[in-house]
């Protein structure tokens, strides 16, 4: 499979398992959570899906395209582990967390995925949902849409 074709279908991914999370969520309580900013698709898909939630951003930089910029108050810049630690401590839950982080190299993502988990898990509201293109530890993980390869894009249950 080319770069091209990968790339593909992780966006079929991403729509898919949005919208997917987004109807399981609609009568349940929390913020919502975007692990990765980058060019700012993800965030917008889930702007349009999720309108009435407060989206919280978690980014190093902030480069998006200028359609997508997140309101200052929701975009955390810096690492994070920092940035989930600030929200764990000001008690905020999510009930819906888009993991994106990556470097491209698979062994750096997989270790990162894993040392950011316990972190994600404290943020996360009880039975919130996590969406990940990397493996994390900690969390239940759940069957996503049939529409997905369980093995390009992960999904998780919180305790």
């Amino acid at each position: 499979m080319s770069r091209l074709e990968s790339m593909r279908r992780r966006l079929s991914a991403q729509i898919d398992g949005i919208n997917w999370a987004a109807s399981l969520i609609r009568d349940t309580d929390g913020d919502v959570l975007e692990m990765g900013l980058g060019n700012g698709r993800t965030y917008d898909h889930l702007r349009q899906e999720i309108p009435n939630r407060r989206i919280w951003v978690i980014d190093r930089v902030l480069k998006p395209h200028p359609s997508c910029v997140p309101p200052a108050e929701n975009f955390l810049q810096g690492e994070a582990d920092d940035m989930l630690r600030h929200l764990a401590s000001q008690g905020c839950k999510m009930a819906l967390a888009h993991y994106d982080f990556g470097h491209g190299i698979k062994d750096l993502d997989v270790a990162e995925g894993g040392a950011l988990s316990p972190l994600i898990a404290a943020v996360m509201a009880p039975g919130g949902l996590v969406l990940s293109q990397q493996p994390l530890i900690g969390l239940e993980q759940i069957t996503g849409p049939d529409t997905i390869d369980p093995e390009r894009y992960l999904f998780y249950r919180a305790p």
